[in-house]
């Protein structure tokens, strides 16, 4: 009895995560008088695969997708570099207050991001990058729980490796490069999938460092739709789905990597 409880609770729980997203597939494929009837319909009665026409024919879709790509990529390239430098040089150099500084630099995660907001935006409009990738990008390109991560994970790999590469004369630039880093694929895994995903899904960054609806990624491109169809649900429904079937797929790809980047992350101080 306490296991069929306990199978009931987390399907009960995992049956409220997974039906909104039903419902935003189905709803995509309503009309907007069949979304509001009463009573309320789970399965359309007439499929409308146009909607999902008119979301490429109305709105420069393609354009919102390329630009969420390029952003995306470019953050998660970025991080994976910055951070995994940054983590070598915490988790392997010596050097005073090296601990002190850690802690501190991870006193940020407490910062609520909206905070950085208008700093941030001023910075980038005094540098003459709103409304390009660069404005996009740069202000994401280095993560605090990204280098607490790969810390964490660096401290886990024998340092027998390493000395046995300095007796042979590699620097440190060597060890990272071609020690360290083949070996942190899971962890470096692990930090692309969530820079990824976190940088797909944003919205309120690039809102406001973009102006011209070219430059707009595809979370806020979705909330276009609203403005042109005044409240024409079924478009917007079905470009949120196609949102997100990129993050599926790298999720479906990717998830034996991410399951084993946690797993092998160690807690070692």
């Amino acid at each position: 009895m306490r296991k069929l409880a306990t199978f009931i609770i987390l399907f009960a729980v995992a049956l409220t995560m997974v039906l909104p997203f039903v419902w935003m597939v189905m709803t995509s494929f309503m009309d907007e008088l069949e979304i509001f009837s009463f009573p309320p319909r789970f399965i359309p009665g007439r499929w409308l695969y146009e909607n999902y026409l008119e979301i490429f024919s109305v709105l420069p879709f393609g354009r919102f997708f390329l630009n969420s790509f390029v952003m995306s990529a470019g953050i998660s390239l970025a991080q994976l570099l910055f951070c995994s430098l940054a983590a070598y040089a915490f988790a392997r150099c010596e050097f005073p207050g090296r601990d002190k500084i850690f802690v501190f630099y991870l006193s940020f995660l407490m910062v609520p991001l909206i905070v950085l907001v208008i700093p941030r935006f001023f910075l980038v409009s005094r540098l003459g990058w709103v409304d390009t990738f660069a404005g996009l990008i740069v202000p994401e390109m280095v993560s605090v729980w990204g280098i607490f991560l790969l810390r964490q994970f660096f401290q886990t790999l024998p340092r027998d490796l390493e000395d046995a590469a300095r007796m042979d004369g590699a620097s440190d630039w060597q060890i990272y490069r071609r020690i360290v880093m083949p070996l942190s694929t899971p962890a470096l895994t692990t930090l692309g999938i969530f820079a990824f995903v976190g940088s797909w899904q944003t919205f309120l960054w690039p809102m406001l460092a973009t102006r011209s609806l070219e430059m707009r990624p595809v979370e806020v491109g979705i909330a276009n739709f609203h403005s042109i169809y005044v409240q024409k649900w079924p478009q917007q429904m079905a470009a949120a789905t196609v949102a997100v079937v990129p993050l599926l797929v790298v999720f479906f790809f990717a998830q034996r990597y991410f399951v084993r980047g946690i797993a092998l992350t160690g807690m070692k101080s």
